[in-house]
């Protein structure tokens, strides 16, 4: 086994990556990995970043926009300085006894691994993420902190650990490899591969993950939304809510009404019915503990909520999804 690398370190040496592309990946993930490596490249006038592309089986992966992306198979790669699993969907489909030892066997070799999206479930299937602190994105977040205790599992938006690199979706991702930019090759070039994309990069990597992603939140609201979606099963009231965030209730209300044009019960209501929503459509959960999941007392009061945000009843959604399976 080969001492690992630290690619973090300053230097002046292009990074030799490879991009593992999954099917059922986005297209917005994909760029989110690649395309910081390129405009790097254009920036600097240089080859920081030299990049090709393998896939699981050396058939071209299809991305969910219709695209696809052509490489040898991952076995076939003989080595690289990074490795950047991206995935989407289908993770159980993916994780094949041959994806878990080619990633093993690369992490072996002392590359460090990153994973986008989809991709820390599978370096966690494979056993590479044990023993260190990663994320994943927020609709796996439970399921995943269950699956694989060896791993410690934090709500950052993107996680630096050692040799391994993970992130909860696309636009962490972003962050995640100007990170990569600045530690090696400076603070300026990665501000101006963030401007080429008028991009304002989150200035706390470790800020936890939204379900939102509402553009109009202040850092404020953005908070309470943050402590609004860690409590969906046990909803807080809003002047606890104003209470730990340093605040009163009516600015609380003042500020919601103004930057999202709710206020913030119906906010929080439709964080609980987005996340039931999500239960019923992806998980086999019983619809009484989704309604628990989601902070109803009761499944009557779940039901006419559900029917009232959804226009369908869920258990009418369920039933359409079954058949249509």
């Amino acid at each position: 086994m080969k001492s690992a690398k630290n690619i973090f370190e300053a230097t002046t040496r292009p990074l030799n990556a490879a991009v593992l592309v999954l099917d059922d990946c986005n297209t917005l993930s994909f760029a989110a990995g690649v395309d910081p490596m390129r405009a790097a490249n254009r920036m600097s006038g240089r080859r920081l970043f030299d990049w090709h592309y393998v896939t699981a089986t050396g058939e071209p992966a299809q991305l969910t926009s219709g695209l696809t992306v052509p490489g040898p198979a991952l076995s076939r790669l003989q080595g690289c300085d990074l490795l950047i699993v991206i995935a989407g969907f289908k993770l159980q489909t993916h994780d094949t006894p041959a994806l878990r030892a080619g990633l093993r066997r690369i992490a072996a070799a002392g590359a460090t691994l990153a994973g986008i999206d989809g991709g820390p479930w599978l370096l966690a299937e494979a056993g590479v993420l044990d023993k260190y602190s990663a994320t994943t994105h927020w609709e796996d977040m439970e399921s995943f902190s269950s699956l694989f205790p060896e791993v410690t599992t934090l709500r950052n938006r993107f996680h630096v650990d050692r040799t391994r690199m993970t992130s909860g979706g696309a636009m962490p991702a972003i962050d995640m490899m100007l990170h990569l930019i600045k530690c090696r090759y400076g603070s300026s070039l990665a501000a101006r591969v963030a401007g080429a994309f008028i991009y304002d990069s989150a200035p706390d990597p470790s800020r936890s993950q939204s379900r939102s992603g509402n553009p109009g939140h202040t850092a404020l609201t953005a908070r309470v939304s943050a402590l609004m979606e860690q409590s969906l099963d046990a909803p807080l009231t809003i002047p606890d809510l104003a209470r730990r965030t340093g605040t009163s209730p009516r600015t609380l209300q003042a500020l919601f009404r103004a930057r999202l044009n709710t206020t913030p019960k119906a906010h929080y209501l439709s964080l609980r019915l987005t996340e039931a929503m999500r239960l019923v459509r992806d998980t086999e959960m019983p619809l009484l503990d989704v309604a628990l999941a989601t902070g109803f007392g009761s499944a009557a009061a779940f039901a006419r909520a559900f029917h009232l945000a959804h226009g369908q009843s869920a258990r009418t959604i369920r039933r359409a999804q079954r058949e249509g399976a």
